[in-house]
């Protein structure tokens, strides 16, 4: 993406961003949570694959964005999670604004990022942590032949896209 960084962010919602609580339902045999359903979704937002991570304690993913793929995190197992959301869109309404929430087993959130929107989470328990993602494109396109489609802010000034305070 070309727009040039904020270096001041407001904490507040962020425009097509979704933040939804997940329900674990238990019983003796343990829990089972619906991670997404198609009545749920908005239209448009249909998942073309599906993977699971595990990200070791203290360890963090991101800041990255995409230009055209929607991803569909879900934070509902083992792990504590502080997600970070920065809205750097050029045409965004909330242009400058900042998400930041703890998800993960304690909180389980199905977490839905449009384009654009920079994203990264770190670890904040002491054991690994589990997160699945059901984006609506394929990584790397149809065989794995195409460029993908991340834009990596890792390097990027600490301040402006800091995964910590």
């Amino acid at each position: 993406m070309s727009e040039s960084p904020i270096t001041k962010w407001t904490h507040g919602e962020i425009d097509g961003v979704e933040i939804l609580p997940l329900a674990k339902h238990e019983d003796a045999r343990g829990w089972l949570c619906e991670v997404f359903r198609s009545d749920q979704l908005a239209e448009d937002l249909t998942p073309a694959m599906g993977y699971i991570s595990v990200t070791h304690a203290g360890a963090v993913r991101g800041p990255h964005a995409h230009t055209q793929q929607t991803d569909c995190f879900a934070f509902i197992a083992t792990g504590l999670f502080e997600l970070r959301l920065w809205d750097n869109r050029e045409a965004s309404p909330t242009r400058g604004h900042r998400v930041t929430s703890t998800v993960g087993e304690a909180n389980p959130t199905l977490v839905v990022i449009p384009p654009g929107v920079i994203h990264g989470y770190r670890n904040i328990s002491d054991t690994d942590g589990i997160v699945l993602n059901f984006p609506n494109r394929l990584y790397a396109g149809i065989g794995r032949k195409q460029p993908v489609d991340e834009i990596r802010y890792e390097d990027a000034d600490s301040l402006v896209f800091a995964m910590e305070d």
